[in-house]
């Protein structure tokens, strides 16, 4: 390996307006080397691989490729220097063969040259051959599996003999021995003398192939070194799975219910060819607080909105003991399972009060007043903000709205997808002394999902870790730093 760098970034930042995406990070990549890029979502990776391929221009700093400076360059000219990007989604030529999309990546840029040499057809088949495409040159995109399509877009990169490769999320959607064949043409790249920056939510899924990692948090670095000196990083640990946790949590066997009031047994999901979830299995008794905890990514707003009627899946969920596959979300809702999606869904141009009468809108007169005064009671904020439109509240008192909307709905289970996603510091003390009386004055039952291990964990009576789209923890919170920190990493 080189002990010159070929990627140099050098305190490179990016701002959006107010927001500084990413601050003064600065890390380089030698010739054979493959660097992983981690971070929990909203941490700066995808912007600083952006600003690297030039689909992004920074607004100060400095990046370089062999001591040229590519940094404001427009992406065509990036790649022209030997920069390629995989990318997580495929961006195929749908009309055209596998083969066909390889010799496109082969074919000349320059308008002097309109027609590939002879040798092209011959390169793009050993290029398939060598992802292991060789038995579907001849198919169309659309008729290929899930791997097949990253395949593509491996051997897309590979065509144009890129220096340095970056890699975008390269295992998602994989099965186990998918990521290892994947990681094993990633390896090749080294092999040859290429420099590679995979960018990923965690550590654990890299850790086998890299030869360093780079965490961040909030556009900054925090830690760099070896894979297991990453894992082991207090401010990394700290940054996924919080500081010491004080806990709750109630027996599973304190819980009346002798059937568990939700049943999800063996769920299935799949978006076109990738795989959202496997095999999940889970269950809520009456009253219990249940965290699904996992990065971006995992599978948990799809576990969500298969439960709510919003995704079809193969396998069973029951509420109540009846499967509730046949039924419309709006039924589903109707009998008590009520969803606060990440996006919150509020009706923008309405008021505060407006979009909480939505939510009450089959309670009668007095039921809802009732309901109303107790929301208030437990999101004071909102009282004063009733006659105010939706949209020109705070990102906090938006989520407040969403939660005291889906909770006039007189809920039994209350799902929440992130609600503390972007949100201050005082705006998750009012959300957690909320779930705190939810807990201790009412029998619903909550089913949280949560990147935040430090709010998910105090609130849970039992925790799912889900990864890659498959459960891989169950048990209680107290055990979650001992037995399952390492797979949520």
């Amino acid at each position: 390996m080189s002990t010159q760098p070929m990627l140099e970034v050098s305190g490179v930042t990016k701002r959006y307006g107010g927001l500084v995406a990413v601050k003064d990070l600065s890390f380089s990549i030698r010739p054979g080397e493959i660097l992983g890029l981690i971070g929990p979502n909203g941490s700066g990776k995808s912007t600083a691989m952006k600003m690297i391929m030039g689909v992004e221009k920074p607004t100060s700093g400095r990046i370089t490729l062999d001591g040229a400076q590519i940094s404001g360059l427009p992406s065509h000219k990036v790649a022209r220097r030997g920069v390629g990007l995989v990318f997580q989604h495929s961006r195929p030529l749908n009309r055209q063969t596998v083969l066909e999309n390889i010799k496109v990546a082969l074919l000349p840029d320059s308008l002097i040259r309109l027609f590939a040499d002879p040798e092209v057809d011959g390169k793009a088949r050993a290029i398939a051959e060598r992802v292991g495409l060789g038995h579907v040159m001849e198919r169309r995109p659309p008729t290929l599996a899930f791997a097949d399509l990253r395949r593509l877009e491996l051997a897309k990169a590979i065509a144009r003999h890129p220096k340095l490769v970056l890699v975008d999320e390269p295992f998602a959607g994989l099965t186990a021995s998918e990521v290892g064949q994947f990681s094993e043409l990633i390896r090749e790249f080294r092999t040859e003398g290429r420099a590679v920056l995979l960018v990923d939510h965690n550590v654990k899924s890299v850790a086998a192939l890299v030869d360093r990692v780079l965490a961040m948090y909030l556009g900054e670095w925090i830690a760099e070194g070896s894979a297991a000196q990453v894992m082991a990083d207090p401010t990394v640990r700290r940054v996924y799975l919080g500081g010491a946790l004080t806990t709750v949590a109630r027996p599973e066997s304190s819980f009346k219910d002798v059937n568990a009031a939700l049943q999800v047994e063996n769920v299935e999901v799949l978006y076109g060819k990738a795989q959202a979830l496997q095999g999940v299995s889970l269950h809520v008794h009456e009253g219990e607080f249940v965290s699904v905890v996992g990065l971006n990514g995992a599978g948990k707003t799809t576990l969500f909105n298969a439960i709510s009627g919003l995704t079809p899946y193969s396998g069973a969920i029951r509420w109540a003991g009846a499967p509730l596959r046949d039924l419309s979300a709006a039924a589903i809702a109707r009998l008590g399972v009520v969803q606060c999606p990440e996006t919150r869904e509020l009706f923008g141009d309405m008021s505060v009060r407006e979009n909480l009468d939505l939510g009450g809108h089959l309670l009668g007169g007095q039921e809802r007043s009732e309901r109303l005064e107790w929301l208030f009671d437990l999101f004071p904020i909102l009282r004063s903000r009733q006659s105010q439109i939706a949209r020109t509240l705070s990102g906090g008192e938006q989520q407040m709205l969403a939660i005291a909307r889906a909770l006039m709905m007189k809920p039994k289970l209350l799902i929440l997808d992130e609600p503390t996603l972007g949100l201050a510091p005082v705006i998750l003390e009012t959300l957690s002394k909320a779930l705190e009386r939810l807990r201790a004055t009412t029998s619903i039952s909550v089913l949280l999902g949560e990147q935040n291990v430090t709010f998910a964990l105090p609130h849970a009576d039992r925790v799912y870790v889900l990864d890659h789209a498959r459960i891989a923890w169950e048990g209680p919170p107290g055990r979650f730093e001992a037995e399952a920190a390492a797979t949520y990493l």
